[in-house]
């Protein structure tokens, strides 16, 4: 004897495997697409995580090296920006490299002008500052666009779902709870998958978005530094200048 509909109903796999397996083909799409989804969210972060926990003990180190006076102007003196193994080295080597083209170009002018070297020297570094970070932040779009349309996607995959499911109702004239479930979980399935990407996807943005806001001011907060420093040096040696050619003007009038 041919079971009934509902009694095949009772017997349906309601495991994530077994709802999985009987979904439809265009709700399989989805759910791969979601799931692609997740894992791309994952290894975003914890290969950001991991780059920015790299970075931030790295400029810890350099930090405490730049303010010990450990030589780190004759460290890098011959090393290339591309040669350091982390932004704040690279920033320093680029401002290093340009104060010295201001000094070759402009030793021998005024202060005032000497001055508009320094302030070149900030542009170019907040400008490459600018540009790494652009890179430090590529895959932060793609977790934002994961955590606002992946819930959306798995919606489209429940709806669709259902429809199918309604159909099926529709042919085969039973409505009751054992014959509805199977569809209607199914249906569900996908929106769970969507939540499931897109949930740890807003937190991996927020908490990515933080770490890069930190790693940014700490930046900021050196080059302002180190650029001060420039400043100061270079004033002290106008201010030897103007002594070492006032008395030279002295001893030529005695």
């Amino acid at each position: 004897m041919e079971p009934t509909l509902a009694q095949a109903a009772l017997h349906t796999d309601m495991s994530l495997l077994g709802l999985f397996a009987q979904a439809g083909l265009f709700v399989k799409i989805i759910m791969f697409t979601l799931i692609g989804m997740s894992v791309m969210t994952w290894a975003i972060f914890i290969g950001k995580w991991t780059i920015l926990k790299h970075l931030h003990n790295k400029a810890a180190r350099f930090e405490e090296a730049f303010w010990n006076g450990e030589g780190l102007e004759d460290l890098y003196k011959d090393t290339r920006p591309e040669d350091t193994d982390h932004i704040m080295a690279k920033l320093f080597v680029v401002g290093l490299k340009e104060w010295g083209r201001s000094k070759d170009k402009d030793g021998d002018i005024t202060g005032i002008v000497q001055m508009g070297a320094i302030e070149r020297v900030r542009q170019i570094l907040f400008a490459k500052m600018g540009r790494e970070l652009d890179h430090l932040e590529k895959g932060l779009g793609f977790l934002a666009t994961t955590g606002s349309t992946a819930p959306f996607i798995g919606l489209l995959g429940t709806v669709w779902g259902i429809m199918s499911a309604f159909q099926g109702i529709g042919a085969s004239g039973n409505a009751s709870l054992a014959v509805v479930a199977p569809g209607i979980a199914e249906a569900l399935l996908a929106t769970a998958i969507g939540l499931f990407a897109a949930i740890p996807a807003v937190m991996a943005y927020n908490k990515l978005t933080l770490e890069l806001a930190r790693y940014s001011a700490r930046l900021e907060g050196f080059l302002a530094e180190f650029t001060t420093l420039l400043e100061r040096q270079q004033a002290e040696k106008v201010v030897k200048s103007r002594k070492v050619n006032k008395k030279r003007r002295s001893s030529d009038a005695a």
